[in-house]
């Protein structure tokens, strides 16, 4: 799951720059790849040659398309079995620093020659897109990456950087027009903080506004085995006065993945947990409807907008963060939902508003104490107590379902007694 390649660049539509000429650049650094569990394999130690392609120069407000192309991978396939044509996909974290912070989540076809027990990894060429936000040099720089293999199961060879890499290419940015200034396309409106950023996300608050469009963090979500890899995806949450409270609106990724099977209506549906910083402290629960449309086979892929109320706790600036993600996956109508508990691993502000503490507020304090399905601070909890029933419910049917940028996988109970 922008994951819009993996990922859609919430908070407003980008301009795809194609006129500034584009530089490539290579570099080297150790790395260790950590095969997959089953493998049996040490970690391997190892060289990874990228080259990062982006354009030379760009204004704020544009988005621009960087791709990463895998000259040398730090792992070789295990003398264990040939790998067949297009098997093997890639994905990995392209860092952005100097001028501008972040991730760009990268993402490569399934796409490879034949490639023999023992020989170099042919990886597919990575593409996503960066927003420009902020002027000046902006650099980039290759990190960790996944190599999937989809041969017989589905495996994964994780590697990450060894040493600290140096910067493959950079982007030098000129200022914008000023409503392309951030992601939500706010202004300063003569030096105030109304659609700003601050701290990473959007200030709001103030001035009679009553509408506070966040700005979209990259989120990793770790689901266990259930989800092989886990989803990344940029979040926005965004809020409109109610009151003294806040509606929330929560966004995630769009028309990012396919689907390999059909989907049918209702079987799709999000939930995620908010967590307030700053002068407050707890979580919110955000839903969202299941999908309201079949999805074909090799259709996109997405989750519906979730939403919830955050009722102030405290005064002051409080910072609203994306957290952990649920989804309910119902394949047949009428039938127990598997519950996908994603934890979220990394994060970041989306959104700061300025409030006034109301009077039996959500907010705060905040418990870990569970009575039923809920918690204190009025947040439904979104896991699940009994992860064997996860695995249980996971063992029905050979098929595969897409979600954002991971796999389902259900194995027949056929084949798991043969392994057992």
């Amino acid at each position: 799951m922008s994951a819009a390649g993996v990922a859609l660049m919430l908070g407003g539509a980008g301009i795809l720059l194609a006129a500034s000429p584009a530089q490539a650049a290579s570099v080297t650094f150790k790395t260790e790849c950590i095969p997959p569990s089953i493998s049996g394999l040490p970690p391997i130690q190892g060289e990874t040659t990228v080259e990062i392609t982006a354009p030379a120069t760009a204004k704020v407000g544009d988005t621009v398309d960087v791709t990463w192309k895998t000259v040398k991978a730090a792992s070789k396939n295990p003398d264990v079995i040939d790998l067949e044509a297009n098997m093997v996909e890639p994905s990995g974290d392209l860092k952005v620093g100097g001028a501008q912070t972040g991730v760009v989540a990268m993402k490569g076809p399934r796409e490879n020659p034949p490639i023999p027990k023992g020989g170099d990894m042919k990886l597919s060429t990575m593409t996503g897109k960066l927003k420009i936000e902020k002027a000046g040099d902006i650099t980039l720089t290759p990190d960790k990456y996944v190599i999937t293999v989809h041969q017989i199961m589905k495996t994964e060879t994780k590697c990450a950087p060894k040493e600290a890499v140096k910067a493959s290419a950079t982007i030098k940015v000129e200022g914008g027009s000023g409503n392309g200034g951030n992601t939500n396309g706010g202004t300063n409106n003569g030096g105030t903080n109304n659609g700003g950023t601050n701290n990473g996300g959007t200030t709001a608050g103030g001035g009679g506004q009553t509408d506070f469009p966040g700005k979209p963090v990259d989120v990793k979500f770790d689901c266990g085995e259930t989800v092989p890899g886990g989803i990344t995806t940029p979040v926005t949450v965004s809020a409109k006065k109610n009151g003294g409270n806040f509606d929330l609106t929560v966004k995630t990724a769009k028309g990012a993945m396919k689907a390999p099977v059909a989907l049918p209506k209702g079987a799709l549906k999000p939930s995620m947990k908010i967590k307030l910083g700053g002068a407050d402290t707890g979580m919110v629960n955000v839903t969202g409807p299941a999908n309201a449309e079949a999805i074909a086979q090799g259709a996109d892929v997405s989750l519906s907008e979730m939403t919830g109320t955050y009722k102030p706790g405290k005064t002051g600036k409080v910072t609203l963060s994306p957290a952990d993600m649920s989804i309910d996956v119902t394949m047949v109508a009428g039938s127990t939902p598997l519950n996908v508990p994603c934890k979220a691993t990394s994060t970041g502000v989306s959104l700061e508003l300025d409030t006034v503490a109301q009077a039996g507020g959500s907010g705060s304090p905040t418990t870990t104490t569970t009575t039923g399905n809920a918690t204190s601070g009025n947040l439904a909890e979104t896991g699940a107590e009994d992860e064997g029933g996860i695995k249980a419910l996971a063992l029905v049917a050979g098929t595969v379902i897409l979600l954002g940028g991971a796999v389902f996988t259900f194995t027949p109970w056929r084949r798991l007694r043969g392994t057992r």
